[in-house]
């Protein structure tokens, strides 16, 4: 997928789902194929559920693969999460709770060694057993392969299995954030080995409760509980079909008709409509996104502080959140999302008040003390996102009104946009407006969108200040998570006064589901969503 091709790990996803997601990835209902692809037979996806209850989950974009080695997109990892158990889950929020790991690791010499022993008696969906050796080769084979999800495991230095269930990792330096790279899906060697290509898109083998059954591309995937799960299935669930529906008005249509059981992402103005359904109604929880607007600070005016914080005065985010973003998403004031500051026990408080109120006098004094010529031609560029567009031209306006009629936004295609964004030439642009999802620690929030090492691929506002890379560097080679802490917080404390980025908002996990679901809970990760079942409970449906 265009949007995720810089994008270092599995995790790392520069677009958010949004109202639409990438655009040329279209969808159709179980009964509708009015976008022009081709219609779901409603009878071919459920021909194999003729005893069992059928859920129907539309999704906004169809899923690419359903490799977890290689799976890099929401709507992959939504199945994947299906397919496969991972060593370790998360509960709620960002914490982890052991699934096919048998307890928490065991963690030494000074955080450069974990050790991960699995539980016993437990197989994939073919009868084979999860062995260390079948893990070992899921943490080597993606780095190996040159999959997307490559640099995901980049701090280890060697894998070594101690016995048939027990397994070694060791670190090339302590990594703070190790503990969430424990939370991957081991595949069987064996399988994957024999045939990647079928593994990856017409036999892919797991450990969870549903097992692949059909994937007709761009139509519908097809799944069904797998009886002989290892773990606790509540779920009366027997078959899952997940459709892609790109256009919103038409999955909230096929909710209204009940043709989707639930359907992902409410935009904001379809949040009334979904609440005006009878049988119907919105379900959210605060997802792990960060969307905002970065400055150039390689090229151009907008290397000078004085222009960003110009910037800052010139526009109300507040304004521009509330009528373009809610309900559907909320206001933020740092580069990490309200669940990361609550966790963590960061002054979220504190950073809210470095955000100025919008003061246009201000914003012009400060534009001429820079030397800023009204005959400037202000450059800001946005994916094909129409939220994001309308933050850039908020931008462009405020610009306007200061004096600048040549302020354009360009609203680029994510292959064109990706070309433009991190070039750090002023030609290309002063600004850009993009979004970063599903990191849960604070390092890959920082790092990877702030950090001048070549790693942070996505750094296209080229920020510099050595104080600040040397803290980056400092929290994610610590164990101890006080001092990391501390790193952090003075970070992001000097990045938000630099004003590098002008951080704007976070989208909800945003669903419409039926009155006849029971049971389904959205997540804060974006890729476990729509869990049916797992620690807190499972989805169940009464007719």
């Amino acid at each position: 997928m265009t949007a995720e091709k810089r994008s270092p790990s599995r995790r790392r996803v520069l677009q958010a789902i949004g109202a639409t997601g990438v655009a040329g990835l279209a969808g159709c209902t179980a009964s509708s194929g009015g976008d022009g692809t081709d219609a779901v037979d409603e009878g071919d996806a459920a021909a194999s559920n003729s005893s069992g209850k059928t859920f129907y989950f539309a999704q906004a974009k169809s899923p690419l693969n359903f490799d977890p080695l290689k799976a890099n997109d929401i709507p992959s990892l939504q199945v994947v999460e299906r397919l496969f158990d991972s060593l370790y889950t998360y509960e709620q929020g960002t914490t982890l709770t052991p699934q096919l790991a048998n307890g928490d690791p065991e963690v030494s010499k000074s955080g450069q060694r974990y050790v991960v022993s699995l539980k016993d008696g437990i197989t994939f969906h073919n009868g084979d057993p999860i062995t260390a050796e079948d893990v070992k080769y899921s943490y080597l084979a993606p780095a190996r392969e040159e999959t997307e999800n490559g640099s995901e495991f980049t701090m280890i230095d060697t894998i070594s299995i101690v016995d048939d269930k027990t397994v070694q990792f060791d670190l090339k330096y302590p990594f703070g954030p190790f503990k969430h790279s424990l939370a991957w899906s081991p595949v069987p060697k064996s399988v994957r080995e024999a045939d990647k290509k079928a593994f990856n898109t017409s036999n892919p083998v797991g450990s969870g409760p549903f097992e692949f059954d059909e994937w007709q591309q761009g139509s519908f995937v097809r799944m069904q509980r797998h009886d002989d799960y290892w773990g606790e299935n509540g779920s009366n669930i027997e078959t899952l079909v997940f459709t892609p529906v790109k256009e919103p008005t038409t999955r909230i249509t096929t909710l209204r008709n009940g043709e989707n059981h639930a359907v992902q992402t409410v935009p904001p103005k379809l949040y009334s409509t979904v609440e005006g359904i009878e049988e119907a109604s919105v379900t959210e929880q605060t997802g792990l996104g960060y969307f905002y607007l970065a400055f150039n600070c390689n090229e151009g005016p907008t290397t000078d502080k004085k222009v960003r914080e110009a910037i800052d005065y010139a526009i109300s985010l507040d304004e521009a959140v509330n009528r373009y973003v809610e309900p559907a998403g909320t206001r933020m004031t740092s580069p990490l999302p309200q669940t990361l500051i609550d966790s963590w026990g960061f002054p979220g408080e504190k950073w809210d008040q470095i955000p100025h109120e919008k003061d246009q006098e201000m914003a012009r004094q400060l534009l001429d003390e820079a030397g800023v010529s009204k005959d400037y031609d202000w450059t800001i560029i946005v994916p094909p996102d129409k939220k994001r567009e309308q933050i850039g031209i908020s931008v462009s306006n405020a610009l306007k009104s200061l004096g600048f009629s040549n302020a354009s936004v360009q609203r680029l295609d994510w292959g064109a946009f990706l070309d433009k964004y991190a070039t750090g030439k002023e030609s290309d642009y002063n600004m850009y407006a993009l979004g970063w999802l599903d990191e849960v620690d604070p390092d890959g929030y920082l790092y990877y969108l702030f950090h001048e090492s070549e790693e942070a691929s996505t750094n296209g506002c080229y920020y510099r200040n050595d104080e600040v890379m040397s803290q980056l560097d400092a929290a994610r080679r610590s164990p101890d998570r006080e001092e990391r802490k501390r790193l952090y917080t003075e970070a992001i404390t000097t990045l938000l006064e630099d004003r590098a980025h002008l951080p704007v908002y976070n989208l909800k996990n945003s669903f419409g589901v039926r009155t006849e679901v029971e049971g389904f809970r959205p997540h804060t990760v974006s890729g476990i969503n729509p869990r049916m079942t797992g620690p807190l409970g499972s989805v169940t449906l009464n007719n």
